[in-house]
Parts: C-alpha cells; sequence; structure tokens
C-alpha cells in the first residue's frame, strides 16, 4: 500500500512539473487545491507535498496565507539559470568524458542519433512533435555528463535544465540549423575526448540559446 502511494505521489509530481514546463500552468497563476484535486485525481495531502516539493525546487512559490503560485518568470531569472547550467554542465561534461567508458560512448551516440532525427523533422517545419524533441535534447545533454561521477552534481543539473526548459517552451522558437551544429560539436569533441574543446562548445550553445531567448521574451 505505501508503495502504491509513493507511486501515486511521484506521478502526480512528475504531471505538474511537466504542467510547468510546458507552459500548461501559466507562470504566476494560482494553484489552488480543490482544482488540482480534479485535475490530477490526487489528494489533498499528496498535492500539499507535491507543491511543497515543487516550492523547493523553484518551480511553485509557497506565499504565507495566500497558498501556492507558479513561480514567475524573468529575464534576469532566466540569465541566471543560463549562467549556473554553464558552469556546471561544463564542469559535469570534463569529468565525463574523463571517466567515460565504451557504454558511456555507445548511450551518447545513441542519444545523438535520436536528437539528430527529431532536429531534421523540426528544420522540416514540423514542431507536433516538440516535447519528444526536448526529451531527446535532455536525453543528449544528459548522456553527455552521465559519467561524471557525481549524483549531486547529475541531480543540480537535472533542476537547472528543467528551469532553462521552462523558458525554451515559454518562448519556443527553434534555432534550427545553428543549434544542430552545435550539437555536433560537442558529440564530436566528446567522442574524440577534447575536455576543453567539448566544455567550450557546450558553452557557446547555452550562451546562443540564452541570446535567442531573450530575444524572443
Amino acid at each position: 500500500m505505501a508503495k502504491s502511494l509513493n507511486a501515486v505521489g511521484a506521478n502526480t509530481y512528475q504531471r505538474i512539473k511537466r504542467d510547468i514546463i510546458f507552459g500548461d500552468l501559466a507562470p504566476g497563476s494560482k494553484l489552488k487545491l480543490d482544482g488540482l484535486k480534479d485535475r490530477y485525481e490526487a489528494s489533498m495531502s499528496t498535492l500539499r507535498e507535491t507543491l511543497n516539493r515543487l516550492a523547493s525546487e523553484g518551480f511553485v512559490a509557497a506565499q504565507d496565507q495566500r497558498g501556492f503560485f507558479v513561480t514567475d518568470v524573468s529575464r534576469e531569472d532566466l540569465t541566471e539559470i543560463a549562467n549556473l547550467r554553464v558552469l556546471l554542465e561544463c564542469h559535469a561534461l570534463k569529468l565525463s568524458i574523463a571517466n567515460g567508458d565504451t557504454d558511456w560512448e555507445g548511450n551518447l551516440v545513441a542519444a545523438h542519433h535520436k536528437l539528430h532525427l527529431m532536429e531534421q523533422k523540426m528544420m522540416s517545419g514540423d514542431d507536433s512533435g516538440k516535447e519528444d524533441w526536448k526529451r531527446y535534447d535532455w536525453e543528449f545533454h544528459q548522456a553527455l555528463i552521465s559519467a561524471c561521477g557525481s549524483r549531486n552534481l547529475l541531480s543540480l543539473h537535472a533542476v537547472l535544465f528543467d528551469k532553462y526548459l521552462r523558458y525554451q517552451m515559454l518562448v519556443l522558437t527553434y534555432r534550427g540549423g545553428e543549434a544542430v551544429l552545435e550539437h555536433q560539436a560537442m558529440f564530436e569533441a566528446a567522442l574524440k575526448r577534447d575536455q576543453d574543446r567539448a566544455a567550450q562548445a557546450l558553452r557557446a550553445h547555452v550562451e546562443k540559446g540564452l541570446e535567442h531567448a531573450l530575444k524572443a521574451f
């Protein structure tokens, strides 16, 4: 029974977080427990636990006497998130390249292949699979750093990546061939075990993505 309840809580957490990231729950909107109970078919205790967890990660704001709200967005917050992502992800990437074995290489090749196929679809003007595109993008970046050897680093990076993704979904405009080439550069440098070149390509990728997003914000 406890396992079942834990599964319900995890599912509710994933669904609410997904709806915040993809904008179905708008920035600044109030999260009324009665409405959430019907929408997510979860108990009040599960919802409170979920919202408190999301508040600890920065996706929800808990205000005294007023309840829960979806965390608002700003250009300053986006810039800070992008800068922190560069610091964490570049460090993790260098560690991963140093530690990665043949299984790491195989997973990276597979992740890049899936992402590249989806990018070709996006470049053709078909954005019907935008959630799959961002999932493959996440899987590629996660594959790059997966051998860093630090669970804490991977956990922090995952939260930052989701926060960055939320902004991308709010101002979704695909960068096209430029982003494809950036991913290719990271991929090739990682396979060649060139830590500095891979980190440089990653930094440029995030910074150009930030500049693009700020223009559309």
